[in-house]
């Protein structure tokens, strides 16, 4: 049987001296060390990149949200297209889905802004507000809502100082006119003055959006989880509230004490306010002064549990780590600062506290 001279094993050992058989053994373990060395390796980064967080590069990110922000542009111009009355008939729960995909999109932000540049940071969540406001919009266009008005067995129903959910009292109808913050149809406290107001999510019930609009000397106190908080022209008011999944905007605010847990939070001018606050990204301010920050320090039954489904269990320590978009210079913004420990106020258990 003749043997096949391209493969190096057929060749007959008698054709080689010991020294070279030698060589000839050392170089072919080598050559499978190697080998297998390289096998290891691409089993490994395999092995590393499925275990990694899936969006944790600026690119893979970018890609998802561009993805995610065509889809919602493309279904509010379906929408802002329909014109047959079957399909309008759907219109309210498609612009529903809507906020619901523009929510995801404003959670897969909160996310990943640990490792995002700031400008795509700020890029990022300049779209999601341009989103919320357009399908906003839209709502009220294509939905417009039924003129309110006061009925006499509400009017008695509420003469306490405490308002349960979304109330408003007699004594404020002519504040009831106003209108909400941009439009804003979710519920919440509105246009109050001097009260104590309550709501509690129970263990079943997971908060949408919320909204505080046009409160003045008020404390709020809102237990169990909400997914997501919007706070307008708040004058000399106190507002404890348990964890946010989604995103805390602020505007107008002045001489308050807020207590939030958030994965975003935006604040947009206030001034002379405190916030005790635990949030997975790094707060942003805008046009704000006065500003002090301190960790988180609310209680009540069952906000572990809130906390961890919500995923802000932990503290990241990004309370103390203010972003001023407003401040461009390489030193520290004077717009905000930590509170003296000495200033700070005590826990806040806001179960036990009486109405």
């Amino acid at each position: 049987m003749e043997e096949d001279p391209s493969n190096p094993k057929a060749i007959s050992d008698k054709t080689l001296d010991p020294v070279t058989q030698k060589k000839q053994a050392a170089m072919l373990e080598r050559l499978s060390n190697l080998h297998q060395s390289r096998i290891q390796q691409s089993n490994s980064r395999k092995s590393d990149s499925n275990s990694s967080f899936p969006f944790e590069s600026t690119k893979s990110y970018l890609d998802r949200f561009s993805e995610a922000k065509q889809s919602i542009q493309n279904e509010l111009d379906r929408c802002r297209l329909v014109s047959d009355p079957e399909s309008k008939a759907f219109l309210k729960s498609d612009l529903e889905k809507v906020s619901i995909s523009i929510a995801e999109l404003e959670k897969l932000v909160a996310a990943n802004s640990y490792f995002l540049p700031s400008y795509e940071l700020r890029s990022s969540l300049k779209t999601v507000s341009e989103l919320k406001e357009t399908q906003e919009n839209l709502t009220s266009e294509l939905l417009p809502k039924k003129k309110f008005a006061f009925k006499n067995k509400a009017a008695k129903k509420d003469q306490s100082n405490v308002v349960e959910e979304t109330g408003i009292r007699a004594s404020d109808s002519g504040l009831a006119e106003r209108k909400s913050f941009q439009s804003r149809d979710s519920p919440g406290f509105r246009n109050q003055e001097g009260a104590v107001l309550v709501k509690h999510f129970g263990n079943s019930e997971e908060g949408g959006d919320f909204t505080l609009s046009d409160l003045k000397s008020c404390e709020i106190r809102v237990m169990g989880s909400l997914r997501a908080l919007f706070i307008h022209r708040l004058c000399n008011c106190r507002v404890f509230v348990g964890p946010v999944l989604g995103s805390v905007l602020i505007e107008e605010v002045e001489g308050c004490l807020f207590m939030l847990a958030s994965h975003q939070i935006r604040i947009h001018h206030a001034r002379e306010t405190d916030f005790y606050l635990r949030v997975r990204s790094r707060p942003i301010i805008e046009d704000s002064k006065a500003v002090r920050v301190a960790p988180y320090l609310l209680y009540y039954e069952g906000i572990e549990k809130d906390l961890r489904d919500s995923s802000l269990d932990e503290e990241t320590g990004n309370w103390a780590n203010v972003d001023d978009f407003r401040w461009l210079r390489a030193m520290q913004s004077p717009n905000w600062s930590i509170l003296p420990e000495t200033e700070r106020i005590h826990t806040v258990k806001i179960s036990n506290m009486e109405a």
